[in-house]
């Protein structure tokens, strides 16, 4: 019998960490995700997002969450794609990484963004979930740079950064919703990459790697 990871290979793939699971968010998980997101990410008009999403009202908020992931999903290609992990800890669903790509094949370059609820915040796992897809990325990808950025004040996001091995790569002032921020751009290569003392668990590499065309 024909399964849903047979039809979209992404849902298969796993990633394993010594506390997360990180995979993608299929529909059924979307309430859980959307539970986390209003249960609190940030302080009140301290928002860490260039599109303050978080802050819109909650009966815009689910179907806004949803419609991000359907889009992602809808415009994925070799060209052009983002794959979004839910982060489960302990079976309960704390947040969002994403990796994403353009033109990979020939720039080898991914981009990285995530969320945490509130209380799951100040416990190691946002330092834990990106070192996990900066794994992916390097190990299991071929990719040879992974770029982030953060609002200049975002210390939570570059200590992350910092203590994964990310150099400064620039400063841009950028339209960050009513407000304008001076955000700093951050890169790690495999060389300056501060590997973890564990090994990252994947499943189903392959089917996904086949699908974007990543070789």
């Amino acid at each position: 019998m024909t399964s849903l990871s047979d039809v979209w290979p992404l849902f298969g793939l796993r990633l394993a960490t010594p506390r997360l699971e990180l995979r993608p968010i299929q529909d059924q998980e979307i309430p859980a995700a959307v539970a986390a997101a209003q249960s609190g990410i940030h302080e009140a008009g301290r928002s860490p997002f260039s599109t303050p999403w978080t802050e819109l009202p909650a009966d815009e908020l689910a179907p806004n969450i949803a419609r991000w992931y359907w889009r992602c999903r809808a415009e994925c290609s070799p060209e052009s794609w983002t794959l979004l992990l839910g982060i489960w800890h302990e079976g309960a669903f704390i947040g969002c990484q994403d990796v994403g790509a353009k033109d990979f094949a020939a720039l080898k370059t991914v981009t990285t963004g995530s969320w945490l609820k509130q209380s799951m915040q100040g416990r190691g796992f946002g330092k834990e979930m990106r070192a996990a897809v900066a794994l992916y990325s390097f190990d299991w990808l071929g990719a040879e740079v992974a770029e982030s950025e953060a609002a200049t004040w975002n210390e939570a996001s570059l200590g992350v950064s910092r203590s994964l091995g990310y150099e400064l790569n620039g400063t841009t002032r950028k339209a960050w919703g009513t407000k304008v921020e001076t955000v700093q751009h951050v890169r790690l290569t495999p060389e300056t990459f501060k590997r973890p003392d564990w090994t990252l668990r994947v499943e189903d590499h392959e089917a996904a790697a086949k699908f974007l065309k990543v070789t």
